[in-house]
């Protein structure tokens, strides 16, 4: 059985999961409660919003997100303008971003992985490969400190 998982290992980063704070900004409202609901079920703090004008709002207002899980196809502005956007900001540069949709274009997964996407979900998928992705991305390995 295909995974419809395509993680972006190079742009991976290190985060501590018990304070990683992840914003879904999906247009449809049924999806978007799923997904926090589940995240937060697994110990993270979410944020939601419908779309990419409210997700760059909510980045500026709380400066603690570190993943971003958005809907490629959205209303007023889709995933890959917040993705532009994002990296167009130097203090937002750092979070990670997923991307879903019912289907990622070739050229749209191009562009994805150019602006620096972390990884990108074709829906539907299994809410656990969603879990293993924001897992990856909020892992943080220990540090060692040697006297």
């Amino acid at each position: 059985m295909a995974t419809n998982l395509h993680l972006m290992s190079s742009h991976s980063r290190d985060f501590n999961m018990s304070s990683t704070k992840i914003l879904v900004v999906d247009d449809d409202a049924e999806s978007r409660g799923l997904i926090r609901e589940v995240l937060e079920a697994n110990g993270y703090a979410v944020g939601a919003v419908e779309d990419g004008v409210a997700a760059r709002q909510a980045l500026s207002r709380d400066g603690e997100y570190r993943i971003v899980i958005a809907d490629l196809r959205m209303p007023n502005e889709n995933g890959l303008d917040l993705l532009r956007n994002l990296r167009r900001q130097k203090d937002k540069q750092d979070i990670a971003m997923i991307l879903m949709s019912s289907f990622i274009g070739a050229s749209e997964r191009k562009f994805a992985q150019e602006l620096g996407v972390h990884a990108m979900l074709e829906k539907p998928f299994r809410l656990s490969e969603l879990i293993q992705v924001v897992g990856e991305l909020a892992h943080k390995n220990p540090i060692v400190i040697t006297p």
